[in-house]
C-alpha cells in the first residue's frame, strides 16, 4: 500500500535527478505541508490526550482528518464530540480550519459548528493566535481543553449559552436537552489511539 511517507521518500529520489526549480510554487507548497504533517502526526501520536482519538479516512491525505474528543470531566463528561480538521496548503503560515460536527450547547462553539479558540485565529489582537511555530499538537490539545480549563464564559462565541450559564440554570436544561438529542453516550477510551480507515 502506498502511503504518504513512502511517496515523499520516492519523490525525494526523483527530485535529486532533476532541477528543483521546475515545479510550480503551489506544488512545492503542498509538498512542504505534507512533509510537516508527516512529522507532526508522528510526534502527535505518543502525546495524544487519552480523551482524544484521531481518524484519517485516507492515510495519504494527512491534511484532512477527524478528531473525537471524549471529555472525562465537566458538564461534557461521557459525550463524544466530532471535529473535522482541514489543513490548508499554506500551512504552517495559516492555521488549520476546524469545525465541530456534533451539535452542542457550548459558549465557545456555535450550533453550526464554528469554534472560538484563539490559536485557530490567523490574526489575534492578544498575541495568542496562530503562529508558524504552532503545530497540530497545539490544535488537538486546545480543542480538548475547550471542555475543561478553556471553557470561556467571559468572551463567548455563543453568547446565549454563556448568558444562560451565568444567569441561571437554563444553561443546564438546554445543555442536557442537546446532550440527550445529539451526543451519544459511550465509554471514554481506555488508551490513546490513532486509527486509519
Amino acid at each position: 500500500m502506498l502511503t504518504l511517507a513512502s511517496k515523499l521518500k520516492r519523490d525525494d529520489g526523483v527530485k535529486g535527478s532533476r532541477p528543483s526549480n521546475t515545479a510550480p510554487d503551489s506544488v512545492r507548497r503542498v509538498s512542504i505541508r505534507d512533509r510537516l504533517l508527516v512529522k507532526e502526526v508522528a510526534e502527535l501520536e505518543p502525546t495524544l490526550p487519552c480523551t482524544c482519538k484521531l481518524n484519517f479516512p485516507d492515510p495519504n491525505m494527512l491534511h484532512s482528518f477527524q478528531l473525537t474528543v471524549s471529555p472525562d470531566e465537566s458538564y461534557y463528561q461521557g459525550g463524544r464530540f466530532q471535529f473535522e480538521v482541514e489543513v490548508p496548503e499554506a500551512y504552517n503560515m495559516v492555521p488549520p480550519k476546524v469545525k465541530c460536527l456534533t451539535r452542542i450547547w457550548h459558549p465557545n462553539i456555535t450550533e453550526t459548528g464554528e469554534i472560538c479558540l484563539s490559536l485557530l485565529r490567523e490574526h489575534s489582537i492578544d498575541g495568542t493566535g496562530w503562529a508558524p511555530t504552532r503545530t497540530l499538537k497545539d490544535v488537538v490539545w486546545g480543542l480538548n481543553s475547550l471542555f475543561t480549563d478553556l471553557l470561556n464564559f467571559d468572551d463567548p462565541l455563543n453568547i446565549e449559552a454563556a448568558e444562560h450559564h451565568l444567569r441561571d440554570k437554563l444553561f443546564h436544561t438546554i445543555f442536557f436537552y442537546y446532550y440527550s438529542l445529539f451526543i451519544k453516550r459511550q465509554h471514554i477510551p481506555q488508551r490513546c489511539t490513532v486509527s486509519t480507515v
